[in-house]
């Protein structure tokens, strides 16, 4: 079946005024977040275990692949080789599978430790073959069993040395990449732990960065799109208009409110983004299906973020469901 993002690619490279937009979910989180990755457990067990379990994760991704709601479905490779190459869910769907190809150590966020303060150090779990076929050495046939699309992200501190590491080893997965036939998308995210080095125009820091390691990049091995935090207009419309083809998405972070998520998306969609890669914001709404659902209308330009905080609690009243908060509390702006 033909990918949806693929023709969005194509569609936005070819006419960057287009207004097509690409959501992924980010079901990764069980490589940051360890055990809380699934989300809070609202059962009756809930004091004993806090957490939802890897199943009901998976559950979770299944559906909304199904549904056909999203372009990218991005995974560990642990699961996307359940997911993928064991049940064959993105076979008759347009929905592209996706794995994160590294783990730099700022996204170990789970509440047992403390690598978040510590400036990024490079990382990567998954391999390359493991990700394809799950197998090392796998032949191209076995290449085509799993996964063929990528996350590679990168934090730089404004550190040198650390800097240099991380775009050397960003090389190292291109040219791999490249001999495998593997596709991926950049991340870049903001900076971890900067001590007396923190830029002072952030924004500006991220998209240097940006421009900067992609410009010995040729195109047989950049990157299909960008994932980064959302700056806000200004530094948003700089980007785009340095140069379209980057093809910029926004990260989503911490949940917030319904609102805070619709506005996210729909203000980057404004000055510039093609793409929304949301996360937490997803994986903790009341209902995920009806969260997406929503999320892709107002993607397509067929509702407004207030309005659609409000369609989505009406749905949740119809479907005998309690929301997180009150419509009025929900309708808040507490990120943006």
């Amino acid at each position: 079946m033909n990918k949806s993002l693929d023709i969005k690619i194509d569609r936005i490279r070819n006419d960057s005024s287009c207004q097509d937009f690409i959501i992924a979910d980010a079901k990764d989180g069980d490589m940051g977040f360890g055990v809380a990755a699934p989300g809070v457990n609202q059962g009756d067990d809930q004091a004993r275990f806090p957490y939802r379990t890897l199943a009901s994760y998976m559950q979770s991704m299944r559906e909304i692949t199904e549904a056909g709601l999203v372009d990218i479905m991005l995974m560990s490779a642990s699961v996307n080789e359940q997911l993928t190459i064991d049940e064959r869910l993105f076979d008759d769907t347009p929905v592209t599978p996706a794995v994160r190809a590294n783990d730099t150590t700022d996204i170990w966020l789970g509440m047992s430790g403390d690598y978040k303060h510590q400036p990024s150090l490079c990382f990567r779990s998954a391999t390359i073959d493991h990700i394809q076929a799950a197998k090392i050495n796998p032949t191209d046939d076995e290449r085509q069993r799993g996964a063929n699309l990528g996350l590679y992200s990168i934090t730089f501190n404004n550190d040198a040395v650390l800097d240099r590491e991380a775009s050397e080893a960003y090389k190292s997965f291109r040219l791999e990449a490249e001999t495998k036939g593997f596709r991926h998308f950049l991340e870049v995210f903001a900076p971890n732990a900067t001590g007396t080095r923190e830029p002072a125009d952030v924004g500006r820091f991220v998209n240097d960065s940006i421009a900067r390691v992609l410009a010995g990049v040729t195109r047989s091995a950049r990157p299909l799109f960008l994932k980064m935090p959302y700056f806000g207009p200004a530094a948003m419309e700089r980007l785009v208009h340095y140069e379209p083809a980057l093809i910029p998405g926004i990260l989503g972070g911490p949940a917030g409110t319904t609102h805070d998520a619709f506005q996210m998306l729909w203000e980057a969609k404004k000055y510039g983004a093609r793409a929304a890669l949301f996360g937490r914001k997803i994986n903790q709404a009341e209902n995920q299906l009806m969260f997406v659902r929503v999320l892709r209308a107002l993607a397509d330009g067929d509702i407004e973020p207030a309005e659609a905080v409000r369609d989505y609690h009406g749905q949740l009243q119809t479907a005998g469901l309690n929301p997180h908060r009150s419509l009025e509390e929900d309708l808040v702006l507490t990120q943006v």
